[in-house]
């Protein structure tokens, strides 16, 4: 199952990076996602990376957040720049083998992190 780290509290404007590392798979194999969730909002979107490094963003946070995967490492790296407060949510790292490697639909993905809280501040 993914393990995210990072994470915790920035100021508006800021930077963060959180992690995601798949150790129990073959993590060339996967397609690893990330998602966010708000308080009293539902789940959304956030960035999905193929398993040839080809990354799809949401709107939201295209040309702001960069995806990126590791390997050797067996870890994805979502670095958050510009935040914002409205980034403040509990971000959750998904990972499998779907049909189609998207942020748009969580269902696809079976095994998740168990999230990491990420503030922004003004």
């Amino acid at each position: 199952y993914p393990v995210a780290s990072g994470g915790g509290s920035v100021q508006a404007g800021g930077t963060m990076i959180v992690g995601c590392k798949v150790d129990d798979w073959d993590f060339r194999s996967v397609c690893l996602a990330w998602f966010r969730q708000a308080p009293g909002k539902a789940r959304e979107g956030v960035a999905a990376i193929d398993t040839d490094g080809s990354v799809k963003y949401a709107d939201s946070v295209k040309d702001r957040f960069t995806l990126s995967r590791d390997n050797g490492g067996k870890t994805a790296y979502l670095q958050m720049n510009s935040l914002k407060s409205e980034d403040t949510a509990m971000y959750y790292c998904a990972a499998d083998r779907p049909f189609s490697c998207t942020y748009r639909d969580a269902g696809q993905y079976y095994y998740w992190g168990r999230g990491t809280q990420v503030s922004v501040s003004q």
